[in-house]
């Protein structure tokens, strides 16, 4: 391939909101030169990782197969690491002495995974969780080695990571200071989760890590209650950071979230946009900024980056992000979006709560039945839908996107308990029980009623 000295589009990253950008600029942008620069030679689906533990078998089963998604559209690709970005010349900078120029770049750089800092978190057999395929190929030899693994933190990854290494016959133990799923679930649902990994023989254990024990290599943890648990391996997973250093360098906004952009993704310099695990993102309901690290948040934004690049074509009505989550773990799927009941409460919301249950088939003898429960979080003024959490089989994983529009759309408890639906008994709950609607009807009949 011959590299052209300067591009039209420069995307500084190939995972989710790298390809999607790169996808999207060139759909709305024919006309276009294209160029994504990638660190890793090989590079991971992020959201697989937890299963190369257990369901995927291996590593090289998650590998992301960017080639066959980006050339096709005649998008350039170039294995280096950028080292610098320079605003005012229009260039970027790599490793190999490379020095490429752009009309617009995109910064997407994801994150990484916090690092431990704890006493002893330093001695061979601890380890994180990042989307390194070397890193994980190694991880993934000790844990086969491993007999006694415990995982510090209660986040999707480290219930997804807890679980899929059990199924190996490892003897699991996660560590959390207070409930599991705490900042995207109520506590029932965190309680349900907890219950399904306990059946399933991954203990729960709530406490705060003082150290990992050990002389050289791993033998234990100690909490700060005194409370020693032996482990052959570590693995921390409490969260990650967004990787901002090449944008802190290029002098662009950023604050302790991530890199500032508008509603279209445009950093404070508007020829530069960010996208992903990056950015700031800023609470659909109350504006203030948190983190938020998903894979669909990040093709979100970069649909909008990639379609405004040069013009703008796609409004983004919304300039807000709503928090959409699925995961399934021990058998059971777990889905949320929006605001939890603590959280629209913490905030000082007055809400109501509507809960509906039932079988996702109907009748409810088809083999694959699954409960399903929906709790949905309408504001008490209007009846207007703030949040929606989800547990059940596999059928939630949709469910859960229903409910994000309708948050996004402002829907009420009345629109939601109107919508009209298609059911079929191998496919979904009946029509009479649909937990959607049986929620906002709970909901609706508390609003009545009155306080």
């Amino acid at each position: 391939m011959v590299w052209r000295m300067k591009y039209d589009v420069v995307i500084i990253g190939a995972s989710a909101g790298g390809i999607t950008t790169a996808i999207a600029a060139r759909r709305f942008y024919p006309d276009k030169s294209v160029l994504v620069v990638k660190k890793e030679e090989i590079g991971m689906i992020p959201c697989g990782i937890p299963y190369v533990f257990g369901t995927l078998g291996s590593v090289e089963d998650d590998v992301l197969p960017l080639e066959r998604f980006l050339e096709p559209l005649g998008v350039d690709i170039l294995t280096d690491e950028v080292v610098e970005v320079d605003p005012k010349r229009k260039v970027i900078k790599t490793s190999s002495r490379k020095e490429i120029g752009w009309e617009k770049l995109v910064i997407a750089t994801g994150s990484k995974p916090v690092k431990p800092e704890f006493p002893g978190s330093d001695l061979e057999g601890v380890y994180t969780v990042p989307k390194d395929y070397h890193y994980l190929k190694e991880l993934r030899e000790r844990v086969d080695d491993a007999e006694r693994i415990v995982i510090i933190g209660g986040g999707f990854i480290a219930l997804e990571v807890g679980d899929e290494i059990r199924k190996l016959g490892k003897d699991v133990t996660i560590v959390v200071r207070s409930r599991l799923l705490r900042s995207s679930f109520d506590p029932e649902f965190s309680e349900m989760v907890e219950e399904r990994l306990k059946e399933e023989g991954v203990k729960v254990v709530k406490g705060q890590l003082e150290r990992v024990l050990g002389d050289g290599k791993v033998e234990g943890v100690k909490l700060i209650d005194g409370r020693e648990l032996p482990a052959d391996l570590v693995i921390f997973s409490i969260g990650y950071r967004p990787n901002v250093e090449l944008a802190v360098k290029a002098g662009l906004r950023v604050t302790r979230y991530g890199i500032w952009t508008d509603e279209y993704m445009r950093t404070s310099c508007p020829d530069i946009f960010a996208v992903g695990d990056c950015v700031e993102h800023r609470d659909f309901f109350t504006g203030k900024p948190y983190p938020l690290m998903l894979a669909s948040t990040a093709t979100f934004e970069a649909r909008i980056a990639g379609a405004n690049l040069f013009k703008l074509q796609i409004v983004r009505e919304n300039r807000r992000t709503i928090g959409a989550y699925s995961t399934h773990v021990a058998g059971l799927t777990l889905a949320a979006a929006g605001l939890t009941e603590e959280k629209a409460r913490e905030e000082g919301f007055e809400v109501i709560v509507g809960y509906g249950k039932g079988p996702d088939r109907h009748p409810a003898k088809f083999p694959d039945t699954s409960m399903v429960t929906v709790k949905l979080i309408f504001s008490r003024d209007r009846g207007a839908i703030l949040g929606a959490q989800i547990a059940g089989g596999k059928s939630v994983g949709e469910m859960i996107n229903i409910l994000a529009l309708a948050i996004q759309k402002r829907l009420t408890a009345s629109e939601l308990y109107t919508l009209q639906i298609a059911t079929h008994p191998l496919l979904t709950a009946s029509p009479v029980g649909y937990q959607i609607l049986q929620a906002a009807e709970d909901a609706l009949a508390k609003l009545r009623a009155g306080p």
